[in-house]
């Protein structure tokens, strides 16, 4: 199997590709001058989304998944696995209630993980480790009766918008939100007759800033 590139061997690589020097790229994808590039090189960064929607941005033969976790090919064209799903650039607590107002930034080109219907960040912290801030989370819009306990889901409420762990409640016809980081979190209760709607998290793609 072909070992997978390392950030900076990426972004060398579209660099090479483009035939254009460090700082010109860089210059050119709109950064300031080339030492984030370089902090990448030095490997004290990774390749954080802002850089890669400004790479993708100028050169979209270039796959956006590709250069954020090395799977795949460079050129999305040349990708014979996965599909294309709506990439939306805003907290997914924020934003997912809001979905039909909002336009995607970009498609991600994603491996296969069972089917998806969009991609959005999750900037928040209640989950801890298990989806830390700055991770894009892959969503599949479900029924509130398909919802399996011990499954990350995304719970839209009309009260509250929150991503956590779904367990069945003590409580008939009511489920508890648990969040990874139980020591600063606590469990939300809810009438899963409030639930507006649900998203499961079906795949994760935490990304280096």
């Amino acid at each position: 199997m072909r070992e997978k590139q390392n950030n900076w061997q990426r972004i060398e690589a579209v660099i090479k590709w483009a035939n254009m020097s460090t700082n010109y790229f860089a210059r050119y994808i709109g950064l300031a001058r080339g030492e984030n590039l370089y902090q990448i090189k030095r490997g004290n960064n990774g390749i954080s989304l802002d850089v890669a929607d400004r790479i993708v941005s100028k050169f979209p033969q270039v796959d956006k998944l590709w250069l954020l976790t090395g799977e795949g090919q460079m050129f999305s064209e040349e990708r014979i696995r996965g599909a294309q799903i709506p990439y939306y650039n805003v907290d997914v607590e924020q934003g997912i209630a809001h979905l039909e107002h909002l336009d995607a930034e970009s498609n991600l080109v994603v491996p296969p993980v069972g089917a998806c219907d969009l991609a959005m960040c999750y900037t928040g912290r209640a989950m801890g480790n298990i989806v830390p801030p700055g991770t894009v989370v892959l969503l599949k819009a479900v029924d509130r009766d398909a919802i399996i306990p011990g499954g990350e889901y995304v719970i839209v409420c009309r009260k509250i918008v929150t991503l956590r762990i779904v367990r069945a409640a003590d409580e008939e016809g009511k489920v508890r939100l648990v969040a990874g980081d139980r020591e600063n979190y606590d469990d939300i209760v809810l009438n899963v007759n409030d639930i507006v709607s649900v998203y499961k998290v079906k795949g994760k793609l935490i990304i280096n800033s």
